[in-house]
């Protein structure tokens, strides 16, 4: 005997280990496919579908909806491990169909797949009852309109049992009402290591809670009632006349009620219909509470989940998250509702653009509520250094906490925990002194300020006259993904919630924004070319327009530029080659003729027309309000030559959108130019005719200084914390540099 278990360790080798071909001899036995037994199916199937207490409750609890009932009642013992009880007064079944009633794919709801595309129904497969039946002692009793008796049946296995030893197990008639009452035992008595796992009956029963919850928010016209099994008090009662809204109130309070707005959109494009109700700004919580309906069905989905999120992110402090119940109507034949064993997910087509159009609606809808909130707030008097007290109406997205009464005394000054919510308030650039040039006074005002096109041309800037048109292409949609997929979750907060301090250094572009009580550094430039790259993906192909009128030649815009190999945002000392005329005229005419060839593909999707003979007639609007730098345009221009791959869609949209996010990026503005009365009359007669020489250069930066800082605080900065996600590139380019904390900053002072 040990000398033949010595040969089989041997021939098989360590656990695990695969066996050689030459070691295996004649006497090794063969393993052969074989079917599974069928119990052993229905348990791995009702494993599948059955994962807890609650699952059996929603399927039990979607078939009493669907039979027409107005009033579902579930009774819970331990949690629904020992008793899980469902009555309802809906249709009943007949007693034909009984004996049948637990087997596997047994429905009268489907009868083909075909009907899978149009199925409006709760329940379609026919595995609820046979799955709760492998792993429980199941009884259903039954009346229907027409039946003189209700009847009722045990069932095992998906077959019928005898209620006890030696009895029939056909079903016996019994008194009741109409309806349906099942009643599932012993739940997960033939799993007894999942039933292990279950350690607390009172969190299963919270979960049941939550989920009969759900369903009488949204069932309207049918009440609910759900308790523990022989108590009277009852967790959850709902009437069936209750509106949604006075549901909700019962259900998660009144502090949720009071603050709930109502929205409904719908689109025939992508086929779908939305409704629900969401709090506004004066609401938050710990934690989103999410209750989505697609179809009518309670499911769970993570893409429409952070995209509410992020809508409410620009309303909302930080750490702050919403309650939103969404109802989903999707045309079923755009639905697959058989991708999950629990139903819990579904697939639905143009997911991205169903999302987005309804969270645009609900940030519109939020924007129109939330116009403004009152605060309790303290300001320093100008002239004296004690705090009063004064209610202030701030946009909804300050960082700031709600009082419910303005009568309230204000609670003691604690400046260590003071932030900025007035944009109004003093900026830093007015504490700062203008710059002197020193010794660049003699420098002439760089290029880019010099106006590249004719001074009797004149444009306008208006917005598309067409309708709005969705994006299909996939490409478009792989850049947004990447963007999505590179967000920066803290940066993409600090703009959401940021307040505009003021413009730093214009040469060097930097700002300065004040998040909770941290202030930053913001690499201005840097910023705005990540925020016009990412408008130009959500805006593709419905960009506004900047209409030159007469048209601009481009081959005479190009030929008056100074130069057509550099940067326009290059150092003033960097040197460059210079290129001959004839070098200079290949280059222009090649960048010309790729502008003409591609000039249909260029209007239909960037808004940027282009003549047959080479004008320049529009290019696009990213922004209202804010006027991109023309003195760029023939640099622009250059790069679409050789910087744009036009071999291959997507890195043809990317790369063209960069070259117009770099197009709309502030220029570099130079120190601001010292007049007499700054330098005390020290300017020698040299100087004072330079100065005069460059008066009319002078005023067109000086005009052009004042639309940068206005646009910077009141379109861009703005437009950030709506619309603008933070990325991971930002931060790795040194985009953002945290420069104070408030609370490290009076410690300081405090050691002083």
């Amino acid at each position: 005997m040990s000398d033949a278990m010595e040969v089989d360790s041997e021939v098989d080798g360590p656990r695990g280990a695969k066996r050689k071909a030459d070691v295996l001899d004649d006497n090794t036995p063969q393993r052969r496919i074989k079917p599974l037994d069928e119990d052993v199916i229905n348990k791995i199937a009702a494993g599948e579908i059955i994962v807890a207490p609650v699952n059996a409750l929603k399927e039990l609890m979607e078939n009493s909806v669907d039979a027409g009932s107005t009033t579902v009642d579930v009774s819970v013992k331990e949690g629904g491990l020992k008793l899980l009880q469902i009555t309802d007064n809906g249709s009943g079944i007949e007693k034909e169909d009984l004996p049948i009633l637990c087997q596997r794919f047994t429905t009268s709801k489907l009868q083909k797949f075909e009907d899978l595309q149009t199925i409006a129904t709760y329940g379609f497969r026919g595995e609820a009852l046979a799955s709760i039946s492998h792993i429980a002692h199941l009884t259903v009793t039954t009346k229907t309109r027409d039946s003189e008796c209700a009847w009722r049946a045990h069932y095992g296995s998906g077959v019928l049992v005898p209620a006890k030893p030696g009895q029939s197990p056909d079903p016996k008639p019994v008194s009741g009402r109409q309806g349906t009452q099942i009643t599932v035992e012993d739940l997960f008595f033939s799993v007894p290591t999942r039933r292990r796992a279950f350690r607390s009956p009172a969190n299963e029963y919270n979960k049941i809670l939550d989920m009969v919850g759900r369903y009488a928010i949204h069932c309207a016209g049918v009440g609910f009632t759900c308790k523990k099994h022989g108590e009277s008090s009852k967790g959850i009662s709902v009437s069936p006349n209750a509106s949604c809204l006075d549901r909700i109130r019962q259900i998660y309070g009144a502090s949720v009620a009071n603050e709930l707005t109502e929205f409904e959109t719908e689109d025939d494009q992508w086929g779908f219909k939305a409704k629900g109700l969401a709090t506004n700004a004066n609401y938050s919580t710990k934690k989103t509470t999410l209750l989505l309906f697609i179809n009518n069905r309670c499911v769970e989905s993570t893409n429409i989940r952070k995209a509410i999120e992020q809508t409410y992110a620009s309303f909302l402090p930080k750490n702050s998250h919403p309650f939103v119940y969404l109802s989903l109507e999707i045309d079923p034949r755009r639905v697959d509702v058989n991708v999950h064993p629990t139903k819990q997910e579904v697939n639905f087509l143009n997911e991205d653009e169903t999302i987005q159009a309804v969270c645009e609606h609900l940030r519109s809808k939020l924007a129109e509520v939330d116009a403004s909130r009152t605060f309790l707030t303290q300001t320093l008097l100008p002239a004296g250094g004690r705090a009063a007290s004064s209610t202030q109406a701030l946009p909804p997205t300050a960082s700031s906490k709600t009082t419910p009464s303005s009568s309230r005394r204000a609670p003691p000054r604690n400046e260590t925990s003071l932030v900025r919510t007035d944009t109004n308030l003093r900026k830093i650039t007015s504490m700062l002194p203008p710059a002197r040039p020193g010794g660049d006074t003699s420098n002439p005002p760089s290029r880019l300020f010099q106006a590249p096109v004719p001074e009797s041309m004149d444009f306008e800037t208006a917005p598309e006259q067409r309708q709005p048109t969705a994006c299909h292409l996939h490409s478009i949609k792989e850049l947004r993904a990447e963007v999505r997929e590179d967000m920066h979750n803290e940066l993409t907060d600090i703009f959401a919630n940021h307040t505009f301090v003021g413009i730093v250094d214009e040469r060097r572009r930097l700002a300065a924004i004040q998040a909770g009580v941290k202030l930053y550094m913001i690499d201005y430039g840097r910023v705005c070319y990540e925020y016009f790259y990412q408008l130009g993906l959500t805006d593709f192909g419905n960009f506004g327009v900047v209409q030159f009128q007469p048209p601009l030649d481009i081959r005479s815009l190009l030929s008056s530029s100074p130069s057509l190999l550099t940067e326009y945002e290059e150092e003033e000392d960097d040197e460059e080659e210079d290129l001959g005329p004839e070098e200079k005229a290949k280059i222009i005419e090649a960048v010309v003729e790729k502008l003409i060839e591609r000039r249909e593909m260029l209007l239909e999707y960037f808004s940027l027309e282009v003549s047959p003979a080479g004008e320049l007639c529009s290019v696009p609007l990213l922004v209202n309000g804010y006027e991109a730098p023309l003195a760029k345009l023939p640099g622009f221009l250059v790069r679409l030559g050789p910087c744009v791959d036009w071999t291959e869609e997507k890195a043809c949209f990317e790369s063209f959108l960069k070259e117009l996010a770099g197009f709309y990026v502030p220029e570099r503005l130079p120190p601001r130019k010292v007049t007499k009365d700054d330098d005390d009359g020290c300017l020698d007669s040299a100087d004072e005719r330079e100065e005069d020489a460059k008066t009319e250069v002078e005023k067109r930066i000086d005009r052009r200084r004042r639309d940068v800082r206005w646009a910077l605080e009141h379109v861009l900065f703005p437009a950030f914390k709506a619309r603008l996600v933070g990325t991971k590139s930002i931060m790795e380019a040194g985009g953002v540099v945290e420069v104070a904390d408030l609370k490290g900053l009076y410690r300081v002072f405090e050691r002083c």
